[in-house]
């Protein structure tokens, strides 16, 4: 199998992954990924869109159906009054670690037929992938931290 075919069905692969725990918690797979952006701090709505790379548009739905939901909550920008940042209610924080601990747990499952050294030449190459193209940190390191 080539490189474009592997990683285009790895993403595949996660994204199933991704969407099957998003089920089981009640959310759409858009409001786990904002869920876990908003872990570590709020975000202002410009901010959020170039992590999500999502149009303007499809953010606002995006967080008002989240806000409806009680997950996350609009608050002022103390640098820029006439912004807003979004961060996460006490509710959003519970799922949101719920969420991504779960999720850790099924992607942690998928190279399972890997040997160790082989699970550790997998984060490296992919780890330079992702840093080589300046991928945001959606999901961070479960080994890490927030």
């Amino acid at each position: 199998m080539g490189v474009v075919p592997a990683l285009v069905r790895s993403a595949f692969l996660v994204n199933a992954v991704y969407a099957e725990s998003s089920r089981v918690h009640g959310i759409t797979p858009q409001q786990g990924q904002l869920l876990c952006v908003l872990r570590p701090q709020p975000y202002g709505m410009s901010e959020l869109g170039e992590l999500l790379g999502l149009a303007k548009s499809s953010l606002t739905g995006l967080v008002d159906r989240t806000v409806q939901r009680g997950l996350v909550r609009r608050e002022p920008d103390p640098r820029d009054g006439r912004a807003v940042r979004v961060g996460l209610t006490e509710e959003g924080h519970r799922l949101a670690q719920e969420f991504y601990d779960d999720t850790c747990e099924r992607i942690e499952t998928l190279p399972a037929g890997l040997t160790p050294a082989e699970r550790d030449r997998l984060t490296a190459l992919l780890a330079r992938v992702v840093l080589d193209n300046r991928v945001p940190e959606v999901f961070t390191d479960p080994e890490a931290g927030v």
